[in-house]
């Protein structure tokens, strides 16, 4: 009995290789446009550094000291 449980979820894990396999097969590398990319990265370290600017406002409100 055990064996029978365990070759039956032997073959339903090498079935669910085979379609992991398969659909990574069949899956095409993103293209990536670069000046996209660079205008990420720059917004990305605008927001960071507003982000940043009002977590220290938050820290000196909380510590009692004018903003």
């Amino acid at each position: 009995m055990q064996d029978e449980r365990t070759s039956a979820a032997l073959s339903r894990i090498e079935k669910a290789l085979a379609r992991i396999e398969q659909a990574s097969a069949r899956t095409p590398a993103p293209s990536y446009d670069n000046e996209e990319l660079t205008r990420l990265r720059a917004a990305h370290q605008t927001l960071r550094g507003r982000v940043e600017q009002a977590v220290g406002q938050i820290d000196r409100l909380l510590a009692g000291q004018d903003v």
